[in-house]
């Protein structure tokens, strides 16, 4: 994916063929002592960073006083999660982890302006200010969007959304516990708005057990508009489509249902009331996920994009041949870092001076060579320099692609050009050097994008989960350092590794 301009941090995807939505949410406790001095955050903000983007904060309250929220870059199509969220003697502050960023500013007397900077890891300083934005008694349509039908909404004979789930949940292991990974479509077939309050996944059973509810500033991160930007992601106009990223976990592969249903609370048009829609079930795949090998061999290994819910890879629904798929839903682009927590040494612009530059990148699996791309040259490091133009074709850059079972196939992503030592045909047994790391294709910096789906493609094809057989967990998020680690690395098997884990593997992939 290619690089979101002052906010976003990450190696780049393979998701640069559609308008790709990033959305986080968290829930923080205050920063200091979380003492509001002064005025109350919780609301609507609107700001404009570097003269040019448009920024809208959304901050609820909790019971105890302190704050969740997120910051949604409008023109980007990307939110993301505010932590250590505070306004204490009339400063405001909060941070991006995600990014390494930090804003901090001053709330005037009112309460109705914030002035301040905001603060980037590789970035200037820059002043960003925000206005509170007043509460109005009913939505108003998106800009562009048609005016709903004068008088007002008889009352609806039925919820008039149609919902499906276009890739059956499989569960997976991961932090110790079973989790599902989803997406419901919902199509409002109606033409007035439909506004959504809740939505809860339950158990299909004798004994209903919910598994996860979104609502308020936890429902609107989750929502993507194909192709829309809008600051009111919970309201779909009459019409259309509303992608809706589900994730939950059970403590045990017991507790994973056969199938789920689904509880969607929303409001039509300018009809008073709400109404709930309960779906029928969906099943779940229950079925062992593949047992693989490290890609990768020795310590520091971040896994960037990695799974989640809120992930980059996790929001890449692309359309290839007439048919939308989510290629990436549980891939990873691995970086290593240096133990002074960066990627590089010196010069960042040149290749061989990133860390895992020229590691040799291993067959997760035995399996059957399907897909090999060489000759690709290599990028300069840098959020928008490409070699060559990205196409279907290139996007992934030199890259391999191995069968590994029966629908289910390995993508290596984005290696050397000439250091690829397979040929489509070959069989490749499990720890087999399939060539070099590097940064071709879609790419910023030097990167493995690894990931496990269902066809024979880059990204005509639906991400499935796996487990590697033991990974060592030793700290989590960009620019980690092993200094700052006071604790053992922590052993996992049988699992997956998710969003920002830096991971130790063996020194040899396991055969």
């Amino acid at each position: 994916m290619s690089a979101v301009p002052y906010l976003a941090r990450r190696c780049a995807t393979l998701a640069t063929m559609a308008a790709i939505v990033m959305l986080f949410v968290f829930s923080a406790k205050s920063w200091g002592q979380g003492a509001n001095g002064g005025g109350d955050l919780a609301g609507s903000w609107q700001g404009s960073l570097g003269g040019a983007l448009r920024i809208v904060l959304t901050i609820e309250k909790e019971a105890d006083g302190t704050y969740k929220g997120m910051l949604n870059s409008v023109d980007q199509g990307a939110v993301l999660p505010m932590s250590n969220i505070a306004l204490k003697d009339g400063v405001f502050h909060f941070e991006i982890a995600q990014v390494g960023g930090t804003f901090e500013g001053k709330m005037n007397a009112d309460g109705t302006t914030i002035a301040g900077t905001w603060t980037q890891t590789g970035v200037p300083s820059q002043p960003l200010s925000f206005t509170r934005q007043a509460q109005t008694a009913a939505a108003t349509p998106a800009q562009g969007a048609k005016s709903a039908a004068p008088g007002p909404t008889p009352k609806p004979i039925t919820a008039p959304l149609d919902v499906s789930i276009p890739f059956a949940p499989r569960a997976f292991k991961a932090d110790g516990k079973w989790q599902l990974a989803y997406e419901l479509h919902i199509t409002n077939l109606a033409g007035a708005d439909c506004e959504l309050t809740s939505i809860e996944a339950v158990s299909d059973g004798v004994t209903e057990k919910s598994l996860v509810k979104l609502a308020g500033v936890d429902l609107t991160p989750a929502i993507m508009h194909p192709g829309q930007k809008g600051e009111d992601a919970s309201r779909i106009p009459g019409g259309a489509v509303a992608i809706v990223y589900m994730w939950a976990t059970v403590a045990s592969r017991d507790d994973v249902p056969a199938a789920i249903r689904h509880k969607i609370v929303l409001k039509v048009g300018s009809f008073p009331d709400e109404i709930t829609l309960e779906t029928p079930p969906s099943p779940v795949n229950r079925e062992p996920v593949v047992i693989i090998s490290s890609p990768l061999s020795g310590d520091g290994w971040l896994a960037g994009n990695g799974p989640s819910n809120t992930s980059g890879h996790r929001r890449a629904l692309i359309p290839v041949d007439g048919h939308a798929y989510i290629s990436q839903r549980y891939a990873i682009d691995w970086v290593q870092l240096n133990p002074s927590g960066t990627t590089f040494q010196g010069d960042r612009l040149d290749n061989k001076n990133y860390r895992d530059y020229g590691t040799e990148v291993h067959s997760v699996a035995d399996g059957v060579v399907t897909e090999v791309k060489d000759g690709i040259p290599q990028n300069t490091p840098g959020a928008s320099s490409r070699a060559v133009p990205i196409t279907l074709e290139t996007i992934g850059g030199n890259h391999v692609i191995v069968k590994i079972a029966d629908g289910v196939y390995a993508g290596y992503m984005h290696m050397q050009p000439g250091s690829i030592r397979v040929k489509v045909g070959d069989k490749v047994t499990r720890g087999q050097v399939l060539g070099l790391l590097g940064n071709s294709g879609n790419s910023t910096e030097p990167h493995l994008h690894f990931q496990l789906c269902t066809a024979n493609s880059t990204l005509g094809c639906e991400g499935v989960p796996y487990a590697f057989a033991s990974f060592e967990v030793e700290g989590k998020g960009w620019g980690w350092k092993a200094s700052d680690s006071h604790e053992a690395p922590v052993e996992h098997q049988m699992e997956m590794p998710t969003e920002g884990e830096v991971v130790n593997f063996s020194a040899r992939p396991t055969k």
